[in-house]
Protein backbone atom coordinates (compact mmCIF):
# COMPACT_ATOMS: atom_id res chain seq x y z
CA UNK A 1 0.00 0.00 0.00
CA UNK A 2 1.12 3.30 -0.87
CA UNK A 3 2.38 5.79 1.75
CA UNK A 4 -0.03 8.45 1.98
CA UNK A 5 2.41 11.21 2.04
CA UNK A 6 3.66 9.44 -1.32
CA UNK A 7 3.28 11.34 -4.65
CA UNK A 8 0.97 8.68 -5.81
CA UNK A 9 -1.00 8.16 -3.33
CA UNK A 10 -1.72 11.91 -3.03
CA UNK A 11 -2.65 12.12 -7.32
CA UNK A 12 -5.04 9.37 -7.03
CA UNK A 13 -8.41 10.33 -8.17
CA UNK A 14 -11.72 8.63 -8.04
CA UNK A 15 -14.29 8.49 -11.11
CA UNK A 16 -17.96 9.21 -10.54
CA UNK A 17 -18.26 7.94 -13.94
CA UNK A 18 -20.16 10.46 -15.74
CA UNK A 19 -16.71 13.20 -16.64
CA UNK A 20 -16.34 14.07 -12.97
CA UNK A 21 -13.83 13.19 -10.69
CA UNK A 22 -13.13 13.49 -7.22
CA UNK A 23 -9.94 13.71 -4.72
CA UNK A 24 -8.42 15.06 -1.45
CA UNK A 25 -5.87 18.06 -1.93
CA UNK A 26 -3.36 16.20 0.85
CA UNK A 27 -1.74 18.65 3.43
CA UNK A 28 1.67 17.13 2.80
CA UNK A 29 1.70 18.42 -0.65
CA UNK A 30 1.04 22.04 0.41
CA UNK A 31 3.01 25.18 1.30
CA UNK A 32 1.57 26.65 4.48
CA UNK A 33 -2.07 26.11 3.96
CA UNK A 34 -2.05 26.37 0.12
CA UNK A 35 -1.70 23.48 -1.97
CA UNK A 36 1.60 23.36 -4.28
CA UNK A 37 0.29 24.71 -7.76
CA UNK A 38 2.76 22.01 -9.24
CA UNK A 39 0.71 19.41 -7.19
CA UNK A 40 -2.45 20.60 -8.93
CA UNK A 41 -1.24 20.75 -12.48
CA UNK A 42 0.15 16.94 -11.98
CA UNK A 43 -3.68 16.32 -10.40
CA UNK A 44 -5.49 18.35 -13.30
CA UNK A 45 -3.46 16.08 -16.13
CA UNK A 46 -3.90 13.07 -14.07
CA UNK A 47 -7.69 13.81 -13.89
CA UNK A 48 -7.29 13.91 -18.01
CA UNK A 49 -5.54 10.99 -18.81
CA UNK A 50 -7.87 8.70 -16.01
CA UNK A 51 -10.51 9.95 -18.02
CA UNK A 52 -9.43 9.29 -21.32
CA UNK A 53 -8.80 5.75 -20.42
CA UNK A 54 -12.22 5.07 -18.89
CA UNK A 55 -13.46 6.30 -22.27
CA UNK A 56 -11.57 3.57 -24.09
CA UNK A 57 -8.98 5.87 -25.52
CA UNK A 58 -5.62 4.57 -26.08
CA UNK A 59 -2.97 5.06 -23.42
CA UNK A 60 -1.39 8.17 -23.62
CA UNK A 61 1.35 10.95 -21.78
CA UNK A 62 0.24 14.28 -20.69
CA UNK A 63 1.97 16.49 -23.46
CA UNK A 64 1.27 20.12 -22.53
CA UNK A 65 -0.50 21.32 -19.35
CA UNK A 66 -1.97 25.71 -19.53
CA UNK A 67 -3.68 26.15 -15.88
CA UNK A 68 -5.23 29.68 -14.87
CA UNK A 69 -5.04 29.72 -11.21
CA UNK A 70 -8.56 31.66 -10.26
CA UNK A 71 -8.62 31.13 -6.61
CA UNK A 72 -6.24 29.29 -3.92
CA UNK A 73 -8.03 25.65 -3.32
CA UNK A 74 -7.79 24.90 0.65
CA UNK A 75 -6.71 21.19 1.55
CA UNK A 76 -9.53 18.57 1.46
CA UNK A 77 -11.69 17.07 -0.94
CA UNK A 78 -12.13 18.81 -4.52
CA UNK A 79 -14.07 18.08 -7.66
CA UNK A 80 -12.73 17.80 -10.97
CA UNK A 81 -14.41 18.18 -14.13
CA UNK A 82 -13.66 16.59 -17.81
CA UNK A 83 -14.67 18.10 -20.97
CA UNK A 84 -13.06 16.35 -24.27
CA UNK A 85 -12.02 19.17 -26.29
CA UNK A 86 -10.42 17.32 -29.32
CA UNK A 87 -9.22 13.38 -29.97
CA UNK A 88 -6.50 12.79 -32.38
CA UNK A 89 -3.92 10.48 -33.63
CA UNK A 90 -1.05 12.85 -32.32
CA UNK A 91 -2.89 14.61 -29.47
CA UNK A 92 -5.97 14.62 -27.60
CA UNK A 93 -7.26 18.11 -25.68
CA UNK A 94 -8.79 17.87 -22.80
CA UNK A 95 -10.48 20.64 -20.42
CA UNK A 96 -10.60 19.92 -16.44
CA UNK A 97 -11.96 22.45 -14.21
CA UNK A 98 -10.84 22.31 -10.35
CA UNK A 99 -13.68 22.41 -8.22
CA UNK A 100 -14.17 23.03 -4.80
CA UNK A 101 -17.52 24.53 -2.48
CA UNK A 102 -19.26 24.99 -5.65
CA UNK A 103 -16.18 27.53 -7.20
CA UNK A 104 -13.73 26.75 -9.89
CA UNK A 105 -10.53 27.23 -8.57
CA UNK A 106 -8.20 26.27 -11.21
CA UNK A 107 -9.37 25.61 -14.74
CA UNK A 108 -6.74 23.67 -16.96
CA UNK A 109 -6.11 22.89 -20.76
CA UNK A 110 -4.04 19.43 -20.66
CA UNK A 111 -2.91 17.60 -24.31
CA UNK A 112 -2.05 14.44 -24.30
CA UNK A 113 -0.19 12.03 -26.78
CA UNK A 114 3.21 9.53 -26.29
CA UNK A 115 6.39 10.97 -25.33
CA UNK A 116 9.20 10.88 -27.19
CA UNK A 117 11.64 7.98 -26.38
CA UNK A 118 14.44 8.62 -28.71
CA UNK A 119 17.25 11.36 -28.27
CA UNK A 120 17.41 14.63 -29.33
CA UNK A 121 18.57 15.97 -32.84
CA UNK A 122 19.68 19.12 -30.74
CA UNK A 123 18.72 20.39 -27.13
CA UNK A 124 20.77 23.19 -24.94
CA UNK A 125 20.76 22.55 -21.21
CA UNK A 126 21.97 24.78 -18.04
CA UNK A 127 25.18 23.26 -16.95
CA UNK A 128 24.70 21.41 -13.90
CA UNK A 129 26.09 18.21 -12.08
CA UNK A 130 24.00 15.23 -12.30
CA UNK A 131 23.07 15.02 -8.13
CA UNK A 132 23.70 17.49 -5.72
CA UNK A 133 27.01 18.31 -3.96
CA UNK A 134 27.64 18.05 -0.24
CA UNK A 135 26.95 21.70 0.30
CA UNK A 136 23.68 21.96 -1.35
CA UNK A 137 20.50 23.27 1.36
CA UNK A 138 18.22 20.68 1.91
CA UNK A 139 14.38 22.40 1.96
CA UNK A 140 12.52 22.22 5.30
CA UNK A 141 10.37 24.24 7.60
CA UNK A 142 9.56 27.70 6.68
CA UNK A 143 10.80 28.43 3.48
CA UNK A 144 9.04 32.42 3.59
CA UNK A 145 6.26 31.76 1.79
CA UNK A 146 4.78 28.98 4.90
CA UNK A 147 5.94 25.18 6.22
CA UNK A 148 7.26 23.40 3.17
CA UNK A 149 5.35 20.42 3.92
CA UNK A 150 6.33 18.62 0.66
CA UNK A 151 9.75 17.89 2.51
CA UNK A 152 7.64 14.57 3.66
CA UNK A 153 6.73 13.56 0.16
CA UNK A 154 9.81 15.12 -1.93
CA UNK A 155 13.61 15.66 -1.52
CA UNK A 156 14.44 19.29 -2.74
CA UNK A 157 18.10 20.54 -2.61
CA UNK A 158 19.12 24.69 -3.65
CA UNK A 159 22.65 25.07 -4.82
CA UNK A 160 23.84 27.58 -2.09
CA UNK A 161 25.60 29.66 -4.52
CA UNK A 162 22.15 30.75 -6.37
CA UNK A 163 19.81 31.42 -2.70
CA UNK A 164 22.29 34.04 -1.06
CA UNK A 165 18.63 35.68 -0.06
CA UNK A 166 18.91 32.54 2.93
CA UNK A 167 22.27 34.40 4.06
CA UNK A 168 19.96 37.64 3.87
CA UNK A 169 21.83 39.09 0.50
CA UNK A 170 19.71 41.16 -1.66
CA UNK A 171 20.01 42.43 -4.94
CA UNK A 172 20.68 38.72 -6.40
CA UNK A 173 19.90 37.69 -10.19
CA UNK A 174 16.18 35.91 -9.74
CA UNK A 175 17.69 32.42 -10.78
CA UNK A 176 17.68 29.10 -8.10
CA UNK A 177 18.95 26.15 -9.25
CA UNK A 178 18.05 22.86 -7.28
CA UNK A 179 17.73 18.83 -7.28
CA UNK A 180 14.17 17.33 -6.61
CA UNK A 181 13.25 13.77 -6.78
CA UNK A 182 10.20 11.71 -4.84
CA UNK A 183 10.60 9.98 -1.44
CA UNK A 184 8.73 6.82 -2.71
CA UNK A 185 9.60 5.57 -5.67
CA UNK A 186 11.39 6.96 -9.33
CA UNK A 187 9.84 10.73 -11.15
CA UNK A 188 6.95 10.00 -13.56
CA UNK A 189 6.04 12.96 -15.82
CA UNK A 190 3.35 14.27 -13.41
CA UNK A 191 6.26 14.38 -10.97
CA UNK A 192 7.84 16.34 -13.53
CA UNK A 193 5.31 18.56 -13.37
CA UNK A 194 6.18 19.36 -9.85
CA UNK A 195 9.49 19.61 -10.50
CA UNK A 196 9.29 22.76 -12.39
CA UNK A 197 7.17 24.50 -9.89
CA UNK A 198 8.78 23.12 -6.44
CA UNK A 199 11.34 26.16 -6.51
CA UNK A 200 11.60 29.00 -4.02
CA UNK A 201 10.43 32.35 -6.09
CA UNK A 202 12.95 33.43 -7.74
CA UNK A 203 12.19 36.99 -6.62
CA UNK A 204 13.64 35.94 -2.86
CA UNK A 205 17.04 36.74 -4.11
CA UNK A 206 16.01 40.60 -4.69
CA UNK A 207 14.64 40.68 -1.06
CA UNK A 208 10.79 40.36 -1.91
CA UNK A 209 9.68 37.53 0.70
CA UNK A 210 6.58 36.32 1.24
CA UNK A 211 3.65 34.36 -0.72
CA UNK A 212 3.53 34.74 -4.49
CA UNK A 213 0.81 33.40 -6.00
CA UNK A 214 0.87 31.44 -9.20
CA UNK A 215 -1.55 33.22 -11.98
CA UNK A 216 -0.76 31.23 -14.92
CA UNK A 217 1.27 28.25 -15.65
CA UNK A 218 2.44 26.45 -18.97
CA UNK A 219 4.24 23.09 -18.99
CA UNK A 220 5.92 21.16 -21.34
CA UNK A 221 6.80 17.58 -20.87
CA UNK A 222 9.35 16.68 -23.67
CA UNK A 223 10.34 12.82 -22.59
CA UNK A 224 10.00 10.23 -19.52
CA UNK A 225 11.98 11.18 -16.84
CA UNK A 226 14.99 8.36 -15.45
CA UNK A 227 15.14 7.57 -12.16
CA UNK A 228 16.92 9.51 -9.81
CA UNK A 229 17.32 12.92 -9.20
CA UNK A 230 16.24 15.76 -11.37
CA UNK A 231 17.65 19.04 -11.76
CA UNK A 232 16.04 22.57 -12.27
CA UNK A 233 17.66 25.71 -13.30
CA UNK A 234 15.07 28.45 -12.72
CA UNK A 235 14.84 32.06 -13.59
CA UNK A 236 13.26 35.51 -14.40
CA UNK A 237 13.65 37.55 -17.60
CA UNK A 238 11.66 40.44 -15.80
CA UNK A 239 10.33 41.62 -12.14
CA UNK A 240 8.42 44.77 -12.88
CA UNK A 241 6.53 46.05 -9.71
CA UNK A 242 3.92 43.58 -8.51
CA UNK A 243 4.55 40.93 -11.66
CA UNK A 244 7.29 38.55 -12.34
CA UNK A 245 7.62 35.52 -14.21
CA UNK A 246 9.34 32.17 -13.91
CA UNK A 247 10.92 29.62 -16.57
CA UNK A 248 11.80 26.61 -15.14
CA UNK A 249 14.11 24.01 -16.87
CA UNK A 250 14.02 20.22 -15.67
CA UNK A 251 16.74 18.15 -16.63
CA UNK A 252 16.33 14.21 -15.48
CA UNK A 253 19.73 12.02 -14.15
CA UNK A 254 20.10 11.16 -18.14
CA UNK A 255 20.88 14.63 -18.65
CA UNK A 256 17.49 14.67 -20.72
CA UNK A 257 15.10 17.13 -20.91
CA UNK A 258 11.90 16.13 -19.55
CA UNK A 259 9.78 19.52 -18.44
CA UNK A 260 9.72 23.25 -19.23
CA UNK A 261 7.16 25.61 -17.53
CA UNK A 262 6.69 29.15 -17.58
CA UNK A 263 4.52 31.41 -15.17
CA UNK A 264 3.20 34.53 -14.63
CA UNK A 265 3.07 35.31 -10.58
CA UNK A 266 2.64 38.10 -8.23
CA UNK A 267 5.80 38.79 -6.40
CA UNK A 268 5.51 40.26 -2.71
CA UNK A 269 6.32 43.82 -2.29
CA UNK A 270 10.03 44.63 -1.81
Amino acid sequence: MDDPASFGAACAVRSLGDGTLTADLRPEWSIGGHPHGGFLLALLAKSALVMLGERGEPSADPLAVSAEFLRPPAVGPVLLRTDVRKVGRRATVVAVVLEQRGRSCVEARVTTGRLPTRRPDWSELPPMSAEPPANAVTVSGDTGEGAFNLAKGCDVRLDQSTVGYLSGRTGEPPRIRLWVRPRHGSPDPFFALLAADVNPPVVFNLGRLGWAPTVQLTALLRTRPAPGWMRVQVDSRSVQESWFDSDAVVVDSAGRLVCQARQLALAPAP
